[in-house]
């Protein structure tokens, strides 16, 4: 297990970084304001003719807040209306009914946040048409927001004296023609090539391989006498465009899968090679990032301290996840239930996953949804062992920085970083500054606010959820478990990722409308400080480092900022972790 999981681990990080370098090399070309030649840059000024934007305008923070606000919001109208009509719509092959207005309004929330939290099964509730023009075309915008949040943050700490921080028009056009449309149109080929489906037939029914029973044993005569063949049977196999959408759902750290099983159904996920490159292009991009970052602020060793600062953290939870799962289930072991022994695998806890991937695919690709950004799963969480269901669950409630999702990861470290040179700066008594900046009072006030609104929309929502009785009624796992699901749904959601422990009936009134406000402001009221931040470096002179500033790029800042998310993750959510997968650990191995 150590030789598959460490090998596996080694493999993945290499392909990422190999492919994650030169993708950063076209992302610093977008966020430049130079026209792109050729027909993708006449595509561009098309786009930009047509919506009649003026992309020489450079937005101070506060209208570049104000236009990514009233476009998510526009959004939110939009895909609410798409399901709440989609019975008279085209592409309804099953004739599906329309959404019920609590659950269209979480799905429309989800959507356009990027949290893709589903509380329905996709392939008997969504029709085609909604599945791509509602909610497949919010992974595109959704993705490209937050990729301009991060564009607008790199360029305040990038310019000096300067009052615009960009045009969230030009970030958003450039983001969606020039990244994640060719890539979601590439990866979406190299699906249909292993076996994803893509289609607009009905449901196909099919005759399964045995339609009669099996005969019975020689000696139960009496009962052989009552076997009857049973009559032929059809099973219906679900059809619809799902390789596009799979692909935008990884690339753009979305999650939302077009069948309820996500990417454990063969159809969306058929084949261990799939299984990898769902893996790596879910980190593709925040990865990609991180060096985009470096090169924008002129010293690309700044993105390398991001990049290891994120890794090691993100090692370290693979690695805890994969031997978590690795151990078994010691419930099992007085059943004499051989554990020794699985398909792709020796040993462990094969519940609730593909046999196809096996233990270590399943916990990394656990742990690497959740360290972006993205809902997307391969295995059930809810049938993790306690401390590998912790992981995931960590992962989320760190803000998802350790990559995080497409642009928010990055954004969410930078704020991290901004952080941790504070902290430094009261230890040897000098006004703390990053990057040549000076970190006042109104970054950290803004900081404050970044780093505690998740915790305040995931504490307080749990609480409320376990004190109501709308919100109890949903739990079907009594004592720790059915807490740990409370508290995962409610970290999910606010963290924007999306992925769910899933033994929690939360496609209610209570959770839609919960969860959806969650939603809401875990992303926005994140983000508009973000740009806050921007907005004040990129208006400041840039002063010249002295011997007492803090060299951000080498060994001991890549320590300091871990140690930075780490303590401020520990700090908040220790308590409410003890009560839910903690306790259930020491329980399962019979400590009182």
């Amino acid at each position: 297990m150590g030789i598959d999981a460490g090998s596996t681990l080694a493999l993945y990080l290499g392909v990422l970084l190999a492919l994650a370098y030169p993708l950063a090399m076209l992302l610093a070309r977008i966020a430049d304001s130079a026209p792109i030649a050729g027909l993708p840059g006449r595509l561009e000024r098309l786009v930009y003719r047509a919506a009649a934007v003026d992309p020489a305008e450079d937005m101070p923070w506060g209208r570049y807040a104000v236009a990514l606000l009233s476009f998510n919001a526009l959004g939110v109208v939009v895909v609410y209306a798409v399901q709440r009509l989609q019975t008279w719509l085209p592409w309804n092959p099953e004739h599906l009914a329309n959404i019920a207005p609590d659950s269209a309004f979480d799905t429309a929330v989800s959507f356009v946040t990027n949290t893709n939290w589903q509380g329905y099964a996709g392939e008997s509730t969504m029709s085609y048409f909604t599945q791509m023009v509602a909610l497949a075309a919010q992974n595109f915008f959704s993705a490209a927001s937050a990729i301009a949040v991060a564009f607008a943050l790199i360029r305040g700490f990038a310019r000096h004296s300067a009052q615009g921080v960009g045009n969230f028009w030009v970030d958003l056009t450039r983001s969606i023609l020039h990244v994640l449309l060719p890539l979601s149109v590439l990866l979406a080929l190299v699906f249909m090539g292993q076996g994803v489906i893509q289609n607009f037939s009905a449901h196909q029914e099919t005759h399964p391989l045995e339609t009669h029973a099996q005969p019975l044993e020689a000696h139960a005569q009496p009962l052989e006498a009552h076997a009857q063949p049973l009559a032929p049977s059809t099973q219906s196999l679900s059809m619809g465009p799902v390789a596009s959408q799979e692909a935008i759902k990884m690339l753009g750290t979305n999650g939302g899968g077009f069948f309820n099983a996500n990417s454990a159904h063969p159809y969306e996920n058929p084949t261990p090679l799939s299984n990898f490159l769902q893996m790596l292009s879910m980190l593709l991009i925040p990865a990609a990032l991180c060096f985009t970052f470096g090169r924008m602020v002129g010293d690309t060793r700044q993105g390398w301290a991001i990049f290891s600062a994120m890794t090691v953290i993100f090692t370290v939870m693979a690695l805890l996840a994969m031997w978590a799962e690795g151990q078994g289930n010691p419930l099992l072991a007085p059943l004499h239930v051989d554990q020794a022994h699985g398909a792709l695998q020796a040993g462990g806890n094969m519940e609730g996953k593909e046999t196809r991937f096996g233990i270590v695919s399943s916990a990394l690709f656990a742990t690497i949804t959740t360290a972006a950004s993205c809902g997307a799963v391969n295995a059930m969480h809810d049938s993790f062992t306690p401390l590998g269901g912790l992981v995931p669950l960590w992962l989320i409630q760190l803000g998802e920085v350790v990559f995080g999702g497409v642009g928010s990861g990055l954004y969410g470290m930078l704020i991290f970083a901004i952080m941790a040179v504070f902290v430094a700066g009261l230890m040897i008594g000098r006004t703390p500054e990053y990057l040549g900046k000076k970190i006042e009072s109104f970054e950290m006030k803004m900081t404050s606010i970044v780093i505690l609104v998740t915790p305040v929309l995931v504490l307080l929502g749990t609480a409320l959820a376990v004190m109501l009785d709308a919100g109890r009624a949903g739990i079907f796992n009594p004592g720790a478990h059915g807490f740990s699901e409370v508290l995962y749904a409610l970290s999910s959601a606010s963290n924007n990722n999306g992925s769910a422990f899933a033994g929690l009936s939360a496609n209610t009134p209570f959770y839609n409308v919960l969860l959806a406000v969650a939603m809401w402001f875990g992303r926005f009221a994140f983000m508009v400080p973000v740009l806050a931040i921007a907005g004040s470096l990129a208006r400041k002179k840039r002063i010249e480092p002295t011997a007492g500033t803090l060299p951000t790029h080498g060994l001991l800042f890549v320590v300091l900022l871990v140690g930075t998310v780490v303590l401020v993750g520990a700090l908040t959510y220790v308590p409410a972790l003890a009560l839910g997968p903690v306790v259930e650990h020491l329980a399962l191995y019979g400590v009182h």
